[in-house]
């Protein structure tokens, strides 16, 4: 088998454990991308080594500290390392409002430390009541569902129970 010193955009994905889709559709645009060296089957071929350098500069990121400046510029995967929240969480919060529009919108969205420093801070835990250890320490009972109410002929609910 020839080695290759060149590389496609399935290869890169790979090597990186990110979708392909990601490579061609975000990587790829980047305005320091390589030009195309050559092509293998339907696969524009880049040099891996210019490839290595951008995705280790621009696209891989370093572990966020749990301490920093209130400065440092956060991406939502960054978020979600600093707040040990789901990304899906923090997508969810940002659709809904509850973490304000992006400081930073250059290189992506990006937010201060400060700002989620805050929103934590304001943020408030999604837990029923009565439901915690503590309930079930103490032997309540907690009630997910309301009592069934009156049915008519054929099984179907009529109403609130009264």
């Amino acid at each position: 088998m020839v080695e290759h010193r060149d590389v496609i955009a399935p290869e890169i994905a790979e090597r990186y454990g990110r979708a392909l889709t990601t490579v061609t559709d975000v990587w790829r645009k980047h305005p320091d991308w390589p030009a195309a060296t050559g092509r293998r089957g339907r696969w524009n071929e880049y040099d891996g080594q210019a490839v290595d350098e951008l995705v280790r500069r621009a696209f891989l990121r370093r572990p966020v500290p749990k301490e920093g400046s209130p400065r440092d510029l956060l991406t939502i995967a960054d978020i979600a390392a600093y707040t040990g929240l789901a990304r899906g969480t923090i997508d969810a919060d940002i659709s809904r409002g509850r973490i304000p529009p992006p400081d930073n919108t250059e290189d992506g969205k990006r937010w201060r430390r400060s700002t989620i420093d805050g929103v934590m801070r304001r943020r408030h835990g999604y837990r029923r009541a009565g439901t915690g250890k503590e309930a079930q320490e103490a032997g309540s009972e907690c009630r997910t569902t309301s009592p069934p109410g009156p049915t008519s002929e054929n099984g179907r609910s009529t109403g609130p129970a009264r």
